[in-house]
């Protein structure tokens, strides 16, 4: 019997995490100390800049969002054992989705923008990632590899599409005109204004934190209570069981990575229409490969990415406060990021195996 199966179900998805986060933060208060200075005024910092004001929460949200997406592209993925790591790419190739529709179509509120531009992300994103689907299903390419390559062809394709065909006539900056008036969408502020409950105005916090949120019930409610759900888990427990009920494995690979796909690409919604407001080279900053690290924290469970989205975001906001207010150097905010992902996804089974061997031990006892 494996160790995982030796831990109860609530500690592997709960007590694994969070002992893995646990000893990122001591060694990465090791090191805060090895440089003279005190770690618990760093953690103070941190949560602090993250959590102490509506400013920092704005910040925290705001990445969050972008986590919850990603992470749920790589989760749904997974639940069928395709590893889909390209959600760079098409969160990339899915901002010039959102471009052109707001760009090259009037609308007339904000409302129907969201919904041309959800719908022009999610489908550019889902049709970049049916490709490696595709050559996964019927070439027998592995996922890993082409979804890596898509990444790289994507961000050349979004170079070119900037600086020959979208950028203004006589500029040098690589992005595209800044979008209409009528396209913005409502900051948390302008949300939460009516409700009588401040909130600062700097953070770019929008109305895609409740996309987001509902992602996850969706995603959630397929997983779980569909019928489409219950084959994507079974071809992902065992490829020939699935295929004796009946389960194509081609039609599984190639939905799963349209759904996959189309989640990275909503991504595009919160950071080039709901921040920048218009399409810039590096509108992803590396939201698609943190996504690998939420998933795999939050145990491949929308719930879970959730919650691992949150702490990746107070990393990130607290990691800019740090430097900030700090001496501690930028490149060792990195490394304490980089640690977390080291625990809870490579060495994950270095924490589950003493926690198995403990609830065992118990057990006897």
């Amino acid at each position: 019997m494996s160790a995982s199966r030796k831990l109860p179900h609530w500690a592997d998805v709960l007590l694994v995490p969070l002992a893995s986060v646990a000893l990122a933060f001591v060694l990465s208060g090791v090191l805060i100390w090895a440089i003279g200075e005190s770690p618990w005024a760093a953690v103070k910092v941190m949560i602090e800049g993250a959590f102490g004001s509506s400013y920092g929460w704005g910040y925290t949200l705001y990445y969050a969002t972008n986590f919850i997406f990603t992470g749920l592209a790589v989760a749904v993925a997974f639940q069928a054992r395709l590893f889909n790591i390209g959600g760079e790419g098409q969160a990339l190739v899915a901002g010039l989705g959102v471009a052109l529709v707001c760009l090259y179509i009037p609308w007339p509120h904000w409302s129907l923008a969201l919904l041309g531009a959800s719908l022009g992300a999610a489908t550019f994103g889902a049709l970049w990632a049916l490709i490696p689907g595709y050559l996964q299903a019927k070439r027998g390419s592995h996922i890993v590899i082409t979804t890596i390559m898509f990444n790289f062809i994507a961000a050349s394709l979004l170079g070119y599409v900037l600086v020959n065909i979208l950028r203004p006539t006589g500029t040098m900056d690589p992005a595209s005109p800044r979008f209409p008036a009528e396209t913005f969408l409502p900051k948390m502020h302008e949300i939460l204004r009516p409700l009588g409950i401040s909130f600062s105005t700097v953070p770019p916090l929008n109305i895609s934190l409740l996309i987001a949120l509902a992602m996850c019930v969706g995603v959630w409610f397929l997983l779980w209570r569909t019928r489409l759900g219950y084959q994507i888990r079974a071809f992902g427990e065992s490829e020939p069981a699935a295929q004796y009920a009946g389960i194509s494995p081609v039609r599984i690979t190639v939905i799963v990575m349209l759904i996959s796909g189309g989640l990275a690409g909503l991504m595009a919604v919160n950071s080039v229409m709901g921040e920048q407001q218009r399409l810039v080279l590096n509108a992803v900053e590396g939201a698609g490969f943190i996504g690998i690290a939420v998933a795999l924290m939050g145990r491949n469970h929308p719930f879970g990415v959730l919650l691992a989205a949150l702490l990746f975001g107070f990393l990130y906001q607290g990691g800019a406060e740090l430097a900030l207010w700090t001496s501690i150097p930028r490149d060792l905010i990195i490394v304490i990021q980089a640690l977390v992902i080291l625990f809870a996804g490579a060495l994950d089974n270095m924490v589950r195996m003493p926690l198995a061997k403990l609830f065992a031990t118990g057990r006897r006892a």
